[in-house]
């Protein structure tokens, strides 16, 4: 397990802690009938703190990036399929006429 993982795991447990201190701290509310303003400050700064935790551990993680070569067998998407018979072009545009004299009125 690398650095990434342990930092994002990490991220997640803040964030989670934040989530439940902000149900806690709306139960104290009810329970004393103030009103919910805004969460607290710590929170806040959890949630803050987590989201940092989390977003550099999923631009760090999934490691470094591979080219992708437009002549290579193994990519799909630059060939079309060998059976063809399944492709269909019809979609709902044949629906409506080929001229549409529609003008909007101001």
């Amino acid at each position: 397990m690398g650095l990434g993982f342990v930092v994002g795991f990490l991220g997640l447990l803040i964030l989670f802690h934040a989530a439940y201190s902000t149900i806690q701290y709306k139960g104290l509310l009810k329970i004393t009938e103030e009103e919910f303003s805004g969460p607290p400050l710590n929170v806040v700064i959890e949630v803050t703190l987590g989201l940092v935790f989390c977003m550099w551990a999923a631009l760090t993680v999934p490691g470094k990036f591979l080219s992708i070569h437009p002549h290579s067998e193994e990519n799909r998407i630059v060939s079309l399929p060998s059976n063809v018979d399944f492709m269909i072009f019809n979609h709902r545009y044949k629906v409506f006429p080929v001229e549409m004299d529609v003008k909007l009125k101001h």
